[in-house]
């Protein structure tokens, strides 16, 4: 499964999830490196009754 998570303020990495750590953050692999950070959480787009 494809994950996101963020290091630092702007910096996001996308790979395949690995594991979950007691802190919160995860680590996920891209090609040969395994990085470790907090997850991104989905944005859920608000429904609007506009037509």
């Amino acid at each position: 499964m494809l994950r996101t998570i963020t290091i630092g303020s702007s910096v996001y990495i996308q790979g395949t999830f690995l594991k979950e750590f007691e802190d919160g953050q995860i680590a996920v692999k891209v090609y040969e490196g395994t990085f470790v950070g907090r997850p991104v959480t989905p944005f859920k787009v608000r429904e609007t009754t506009e037509a």
